[in-house]
């Protein structure tokens, strides 16, 4: 039996959520709620953002977001498909896209101009 597909929420989806993102997103995020999975990478541009900000509701909230959603450490399967990946200096997105496709799982974000040239990444947006 097949495994079923793993969604990886990048950080901007995340936020979106947080933010009351809107009712598609929250209804693709209950339908696939078994499934979610975030990088560590995501997790920490998202503490970090609500941290610098000083929102302690916005850490109570993200705190409870991934309580829910499996945060995945970046691992050695991840750096290897890292080191075949376009270089672009500076972008955490190219190791998102990375773990990403060391899962098998799709990526999940709202910038998917930025992944498109790793023609082998699943890529979806749900704000849309």
């Amino acid at each position: 039996m097949t495994e079923p597909t793993r969604f990886l929420l990048d950080s901007n989806i995340c936020i979106a959520f947080l933010a009351a993102g809107g009712e598609g997103l929250r209804a693709r995020v209950r339908l696939h709620r078994d499934q979610l999975v975030t990088s560590s990478i995501c997790f920490g541009e998202v503490m970090l953002g609500f941290e610098r900000a000083g929102a302690e509701a916005g850490l109570s909230a993200a705190r409870a977001l991934f309580g829910f959603v499996t945060v995945l450490p970046y691992d050695k399967a991840a750096a290897d498909q890292y080191s075949r990946l376009p270089f672009r200096r500076g972008r955490l997105d190219r190791l998102i896209a990375a773990q990403c496709l060391s899962l098998g799982a799709v990526l999940v974000t709202a910038n998917v101009a930025d992944f498109s040239d790793i023609p082998s990444l699943r890529v979806e947006n749900w704000l849309v």
